[in-house]
């Protein structure tokens, strides 16, 4: 809900209404400022931020932490040219008592860099890796609008919609991906009035600009390059997406695309066998007779054999979650797991996978003891008879419901002993 005074009437120009509140934070402003005419990018910015119920006295939240953070970050596309970044604004920052900051496409700061003392003076509003500096979070403020409107933006003191942030000044220029024009997230330069000036502007577009041209050349389009994605949590057939095809594999061919994702350096034709099936007597041909198969789908030159092997490089969700787990990143792990690996396989490998990665996963849930990823792990279809993590999640959020559901799967223990 928002302050009656940021309300708009029914009928009421949206633009007028920007500029009474300019008008009002014009407060702010140094004694003797000049009142300007609000500047259009202002102006529509002022309405998206009431119509998103954003407040004057509002701040950020910071919603990654820790280890979901890094690994966020380790994961991010930028984080390639951030050496780029911090050589090309670095200096710039430091010397000017300004920060260095870039934030990702959905406004949320990664890297918040430069002088110390402006950067604590910054944390007071929680401008720090992390917080979310969405425009539709926070208001008006450069990075969060420059990805909300894909263009260069720079914001003066009173512009911004939040008061605390008022004091400050900002520039900030969305970085697209080279490929394919999506906004990956901007950089912004932070400080106080020395960047008041339209120079800082061209300046932050520039090094937005040159790290575009860096992604380009760290990743080119080569034949033989691409890389591909495979969706197997909570599904019983993969989703393969390769070179802007989405393909959907069988069961089989599934369990045989994880496994050898899983082992880049290859399977032997044995070792498929004994990682595929249970029954020792399938012959060697049945394999081979699949793998024919998925060649054909995956297309000329993409499964090689002795050993057999993905020759391109192949992400899968699994490894994502194994991943933020082993970073300590307990929130995304938690987050990009959808469901058990391949749950109807009965493939001895594929099983030993699914294991290996719920039990983990349910291990850093008990251990972070967050009321919310437990609940989450209970009410899902795979948690819901987890007696370990309903104890865990009683321990902290002692509920009524929660006792109850825990007093039941005891007592369905207790009989099962019985018998």
């Amino acid at each position: 809900m928002t302050d009656s005074w940021l309300a708009l009437e029914p009928g009421a120009d949206p633009v007028e209404r920007a500029r009474t509140l300019r008008r009002a934070h014009e407060t702010f402003t140094e004694a003797g400022t000049v009142p300007r005419p609000v500047r259009a990018v202002v102006a529509d910015s002022w309405r998206r931020s009431v119509r998103a119920g954003v407040g004057p006295d509002g701040t950020a939240n910071v919603e990654l932490m820790d280890g979901d953070l890094g690994a966020y970050r380790a994961e991010h596309p930028l984080a390639r040219v951030m050496p780029l970044v911090r050589e090309l604004l670095g200096t710039f920052a430091a010397d000017g008592e300004h920060l260095l900051a870039v934030c990702d496409a959905h406004g949320r700061l990664l890297w918040v860099e430069g002088h110390p003392a402006t950067r604590r003076r910054a944390g007071g509003m929680n401008f720090v890796p992390g917080a979310r500096w969405a425009e539709s979070a926070v208001g008006t403020n450069a990075p969060g609008t420059a990805v909300a409107v894909g263009r260069p933006v720079q914001v003066f003191a009173a512009e911004h919609f939040i008061r605390r942030v008022q004091p400050w000044t900002c520039a900030a220029a969305p970085v697209h991906d080279p490929r394919t024009g999506r906004v990956l997230g901007a950089v912004d330069i932070t400080g106080g009035d020395r960047l008041a000036h339209p120079h800082s502007l061209g300046f932050v577009q520039a090094v937005a600009r040159a790290a575009e041209s860096q992604l380009a050349l760290l990743a080119p389009e080569r034949p033989g390059t691409a890389s591909a994605e495979l969706t197997a949590l909570g599904r019983d057939e993969a989703l393969l997406d390769a070179e802007g095809r989405r393909v959907r594999l069988s069961r089989r061919h599934s369990e045989i695309v994880v496994l050898l994702a899983h082992h880049p350096e290859g399977l032997t034709g044995d070792e498929l066998l004994c990682a595929l099936y249970e029954d020792e007597t399938v012959p060697p041909v049945t394999l081979r007779a699949e793998l024919a198969r998925l060649r054909g789908i995956l297309g000329p030159g993409r499964l090689a054999s002795r050993p057999y092997r993905l020759t391109m490089p192949v992400e899968t969700d699994a490894a994502v979650v194994e991943r933020r787990l082993g970073a300590g990143a307990v929130t995304a792990a938690a987050t990009a797991y959808a469901g058990p690996l391949l749950p109807g396989s009965q493939a001895p490998a594929v099983q030993r996978l699914r294991r290996r990665l719920a039990d983990g996963l349910r291990a850093a849930l008990i251990a972070c003891g967050d009321p919310d990823l437990l609940a989450d792990w209970v009410h899902a279809p795979w948690g819901e008879d987890d007696l370990d993590v309903w104890r865990a999640l009683a321990a902290v959020r002692p509920t009524a419901a929660t006792g109850s559901r825990l007093a039941a799967l005891e007592s369905e223990l207790t009989a099962s002993d019985r018998w």
